[in-house]
């Protein structure tokens, strides 16, 4: 009896109409079987497990990073302006009637003066340059949170004529001066003498010490009365500019453009935004780098993918034989092997985003554990200023990754399920 091949056209429909659809239900059977080759079975695992840790050491750092950033922008903050206008001399005269306009915006909460100019302290042989900062005490809680850094002593003990100070905390051991003891501030500005051109000199009363816990300003900032500093730099009855602090200082941008067009560029504006461009920029590149470092894992992970397919194709080379005997498609075949590939990443993906989003949602009580069970520290109040481990999620960064993931997994399967593909009936069953 001769047995042509049109003999079994039929079959495929009819297997079609069985199981619908053809491709997940046997690409899924594949996946629940117990294979004879347990080593392909243990090399899914590893692949799931790859793919897990990836994705949740993605989410983890990208939310402690994001943590840190919004830290440090708060410490920046608390002492920045969001908004600082002043003049192109550096001194702004008629200061009092630009407040009140910069008060009336809808978007200001609150405007101060103040008097900057550069010195340097001395006491005994310490000698430090810093930046001196003339505030007005009952004004300036409204731009700043330095009266809430206070370590010792009070904002309110700068009084006009009486040239009090007050130091950061690392400005203050770096002089090795204790409250009440007198230092020195020399400024630029000069004076002529009999004796010949002096620099200008002044002696000032340790009154307090803030700590904002950034070492910019902890290490090179000293407040005085604005009053003290505007004759220490002769500025007569000018300021040095305002500062406006907004309800939201990520319109900071917005509203410093909106200000300049409306003065029609009489002062100068800028915002915190292009003060501290280059650190916040640095800080995102290398949020950026550690993602695509950290996205190795998952690449590693879709590999084992890849030699897993293969595995799995030539462990099956006779059943993709009989189907495509049986009338199976080169394209459905492919799709049953692709489904396999899928759902492993998929599952390895989601396991990834649960212990991701919960890690980075505790990672501050994760790290105490482990602290606590080694004994160590990881970052010392006495040597960071930041000593634990501030996290913030975002659900943006969540979905960035594990659809990335989802696309590398999917990615890794089409060699082996196109090598299934081509798989020729009459070669795969010669043997059997």
């Amino acid at each position: 009896m001769v047995v042509s091949p049109n003999d079994y056209a039929p079959v495929a429909p009819n297997l079609t109409r069985m199981y619908k659809p053809l491709e997940i239900f046997i690409g899924l059977r594949y996946l629940r079987a117990k294979r004879r080759n347990r080593f392909i079975s243990f090399i899914a695992f590893i692949t799931v497990l790859g793919i897990l840790l990836g994705v949740t050491a993605l989410i983890t750092v990208l939310s402690v990073m994001n943590g840190f950033v919004t830290e440090l922008r708060e410490r920046i903050l608390g002492m920045a302006s969001h908004v600082t206008v002043s003049s192109f001399d550096g001194h702004l005269a008629e200061w009092r009637n630009v407040q009140t306009d910069l008060e009336k915006h809808a978007r200001v909460i609150g405007v101060a003066p103040f008097v900057q100019g550069e010195g340097m302290l001395s006491s005994g042989q310490q000698v430090k340059g810093v930046q001196v900062k003339g505030i007005l005490p009952n004004q300036e809680p409204k731009v700043s949170d330095v009266h809430g850094k206070m370590v010792s002593g009070s904002m309110e003990q700068l009084k006009a004529g009486e040239y009090n100070i007050i130091l950061g905390a690392t400005l203050k051991r770096a002089l090795q001066v204790r409250i009440g003891e007198k230092i020195t501030l020399v400024t630029p500005q000069a004076i002529n003498t009999p004796a010949g051109v002096l620099p200008r000199l002044k002696r000032f009363t340790v009154v307090g010490i803030f700590e904002v816990g950034h070492n910019e300003y902890d290490s090179a900032v000293a407040f005085v009365h604005m009053a003290d500093a505007a004759k220490l730099y002769r500025m007569r009855d000018d300021v040095s500019g305002l500062r406006v602090k907004l309800d939201d200082l990520f319109e900071a941008s917005a509203v410093s453009y909106e200000l300049s067009n409306k003065t029609n560029g009489e002062f100068w504006i800028t915002d915190w935004t292009r003060q501290h461009a280059n650190f916040f920029r640095a800080v995102q590149l290398e949020k950026r780098m550690m993602f695509l470092v950290l996205m190795i894992i998952v690449v590693v992970a879709a590999f084992n993918i890849v030699s897993t397919m293969v595995m799995v194709v030539t462990d099956k080379q006779s059943d993709i034989a009989i189907l495509r005997t049986l009338g199976v498609s080169p394209g459905s075949i492919m799709g049953i092997f692709m489904v396999q590939g899928v759902v492993i990443g998929f599952a390895g993906t989601m396991l990834g985003m649960v212990c991701g989003v919960a890690l980075a949602m505790n990672v501050d009580a994760v790290i105490a554990f482990i602290e606590q069970i080694m004994g160590i520290k990881f970052m010392p109040a006495d040597v960071y200023y930041i000593s634990d481990f501030p996290s913030e999620l975002h659900w943006d960064d969540v979905f960035q990754v594990c659809g990335i993931s989802f696309l590398i997994s999917l990615v890794a399967t089409i060699y082996p399920a196109r090598k299934a593909a081509k798989t020729q009936p009459a070669e795969a069953l010669r043997y059997e």
